[in-house]
């Protein structure tokens, strides 16, 4: 996974976002924000920043504020911990729960997870179905019941479930959901992604100057660094955590880590990344796939194709989706996909 390291005081130039928005989307407010960037980068001072690292989602996370105090940085973790309460499949009062039981009954959801079933279905479709949110009754049928950070928190289904689901025939209307009989899904890493991508979102709109938010391996960073230029950020080596094995700067965007080596079985003999095609544990060689790209729903989608395409067509394959990785194989050595470079 990667890791925020220390800022460098050294601000000779602003880094550009590699991410880029066009003029004609841009608002007063992102206008303004921008200025105050270049003001930082060409000035003395360091804005302010405050940060907290929390239990989030079966793990933990960690929030930084740039610009902006105590109250927007709790008022982060709350919109933090909203969307893990929507989203959670181990409580039966989540709207992702709810939906699964619904047997095809339209359902009222939070407009939160609106966004998420959006999320989730672009996902389907720009990994061509490697990434496959209706695999739930496998993941439970390979042991994955419980949670790996509670054990009393379980995951019923009803007798209808089937894996794969009718994603496609998942339909919206405003706020009601119709999920079609035997149809189920489970946010999972998209729903880490999603939610540091909202939270970004709403901390900048309520005055945070810049923001950094590391939920349990996806990175989302945006608006200004604490050294006015970019986060610095190290990817981590999956074998030992305590070292690194690249360096990467990022102004604005995603950085999120998929690794078949975190959740895994009490005997190893199983892990939470499936094929979609056989619904079995992805066997591959890549150990961890790491996807920097606009968004971490976006990099989201396109880390776990990293486990069932071969690797030199997986990494040609990201720069076409707006997107650089780097995969770790099983031996220990790192290939790039041609634009990772960049990122150094």
């Amino acid at each position: 996974m990667a890791r925020p390291v220390g800022q460098p005081r050294n601000r000779n130039r602003l880094i550009p976002s590699r991410l880029s928005r066009s003029l004609d989307v841009m608002t007063e407010r992102d206008i303004a924000r921008d200025a105050v960037r270049a003001a930082i980068s060409l000035g003395d001072s360091l804005p302010a920043s405050v940060s907290d690292r929390r239990e989030l989602m079966g793990g933990w996370g960690k929030i930084t504020i740039v610009g902006g105090g105590q109250s927007l940085l709790d008022q982060a973790w709350s919109f933090a911990h909203r969307c893990e309460a929507l989203w959670t499949r181990f409580d039966a009062s989540s709207d992702v729960q709810r939906l699964n039981w619904s047997e095809g009954v339209p359902t009222e959801v939070d407009p939160l997870t609106i966004q998420l079933i959006g999320a989730l279905k672009r996902a389907s479709v720009i990994s061509g179905g490697d990434f496959d949110p209706t695999l739930l009754p496998s993941l439970l049928e390979i042991g994955y019941v419980a949670s790996l950070a509670d054990s009393r928190r379980m995951t019923t289904l009803p007798a209808s479930a089937r894996a794969p689901g009718n994603l496609a025939g998942v339909e919206t209307r405003d706020n009601l959901v119709t999920m079609p009989v035997g149809t189920t899904i489970d946010a999972g890493g998209m729903g880490k992604g999603l939610a540091a991508d909202l939270v970004c979102a709403h901390a900048l709109d309520d005055g945070a100057l810049g923001i950094m938010a590391e939920f349990l391996g996806d990175i989302v960073v945006a608006g200004a660094a604490p050294d006015g230029q970019a986060w610095r950020l190290a990817v981590e080596d999956p074998f030992d955590t305590e070292k690194q094995v690249d360096l990467v700067r990022i102004s604005h965007g995603a950085i999120v880590t998929s690794s078949q080596l975190k959740r895994r079985l009490a005997d190893g003999s199983a892990h939470h990344l499936l094929n979609a095609r056989s619904g079995e544990s992805a066997a591959s060689p890549v150990q961890t796939a790491t996807v920097i790209a606009g968004t971490g729903a976006h990099a989201e989608a396109l880390s776990k194709s990293a486990f069932v395409r071969e690797t030199p067509a997986y990494l040609e394959w990201l720069p076409t989706q707006n997107a650089a990785g780097m995969v770790v194989l099983a031996d220990g050595t790192q290939q790039t996909s041609l634009n990772w470079e960049a990122y150094r």
